[in-house]
């Protein structure tokens, strides 16, 4: 088995200066495969700090890397991509009816109006077997009503996390550790570079409008569905955070002024994609999912809305990769 005790010297970047740190260093599991690297920062949301490519020129990120701020505040949001559990984006008004009963999770975050991205972002996870380039987080769940607008289900969450010379591999897992069914979606939630040219392709079927609350309206066509099909999407075309339904589970981002681009794939029922692109802002994310926003509330096909129900014992199992490729 490989030495995994120590991380491997870094390339030196102001990115990634939060490495010398030395209360963050021990916080951190690196992968190394090839040229490719992926820092880990388990107590952070299970969530990944840097995706990138050694280079003689320094790190090319594949993924934004996390800010020093997202290590000294515990700050998931700041990272490079982090896990959603037990379901994906917003719940409105942090309730919703399952099963003849009121959920009702408001109160678990104060900064958040709508209850979001579920739980296990905010609670550290453990690490499992670990090697030079894979790892196994787990977190487990298990409802307290002492603490508001906890989720009242108990659960079990994985994370294989597998790093290749050629791409990176993350299957996300769940099981309902409840003795009743429960309702569930997952998914990741990766930050993207963001330049004037990068652009965005995907086969998308139909997006969905949302309110100002950022919660879906009606699902239809829209430009942004046409541009992602055809000629690509360009991040600073519109204001965006919303969902799109029954894409093909491909996406790639292209950044054609570095010649480069990065292909996601991902496996059912990864059926629904976000892209959070908002206008006048660095940030983009182009994230695989299992559901839609408020999909707990939400009515209309299932194919539509996505999510599903976990009867007790039950696991659900999908794999992401993400496939840098320089042209």
């Amino acid at each position: 088995m490989p030495d995994v005790s120590a991380n491997p010297k870094l390339p030196a970047a102001t990115e990634l200066a939060w490495l010398d740190d030395p209360s963050i260093a021990p916080q951190v599991v690196t992968l190394t495969a090839g040229t490719l690297r992926l820092v880990i920062a388990p107590a952070i949301g299970g969530a990944l700090a840097a995706f990138y490519e050694s280079t003689a020129n320094g790190p090319r990120h594949w993924m934004r890397p996390a800010s020093h701020a997202a290590f000294t505040e515990r700050d998931p949001l700041r990272m490079a991509s982090f896990p959603l559990f037990p379901y994906c984006n917003r719940i409105r008004n942090a309730r919703f009816g399952f099963d003849g009963a009121i959920v009702d999770l408001s109160g678990n975050d104060p900064r958040f109006a709508h209850a979001l991205h579920g739980n296990a972002w905010r609670r550290p996870w453990q690490v499992g077997a670990l090697t030079q380039n894979s790892v196994d987080l787990h977190f487990e769940h298990e409802p307290d009503s002492r603490i508001a607008g906890d989720w009242p289900f108990r659960y079990r969450a994985r994370q294989r996390i597998e790093l290749s010379d050629q791409a990176l591999r993350i299957t996300l897992s769940a099981q309902n550790l409840a003795g009743r069914p429960m309702p569930f979606g997952m998914g990741h939630h990766p930050y993207y570079p963001r330049t004037r040219q990068t652009r965005i392709y995907a086969d998308v079927a139909a997006m969905w409008h949302a309110d100002a609350h950022v919660l879906p309206t009606r699902l239809g066509p829209h430009p942004a569905v046409d541009a992602l099909r055809r000629d690509g999407l360009s991040p600073d075309a519109f204001d965006l955070d919303n969902n799109f339904a029954n894409w093909a589970r491909e996406a790639t981002i292209a950044w054609p002024d570095e010649s480069r681009q990065l292909t996601m794939t991902a496996e059912a029922p990864f059926d629904h994609m976000v892209i959070f692109a908002p206008v006048d802002d660095s940030q983009l994310c182009v994230e695989p999912v299992t559901n839609t926003t408020d999909c707990f509330n939400a009515s209309g096909p299932r194919e539509h809305v996505g999510g599903c129900v976990l009867q007790p014992g039950e696991e659900l199992s999908a794999t992401v990769t993400w496939t840098p490729k320089r042209m």
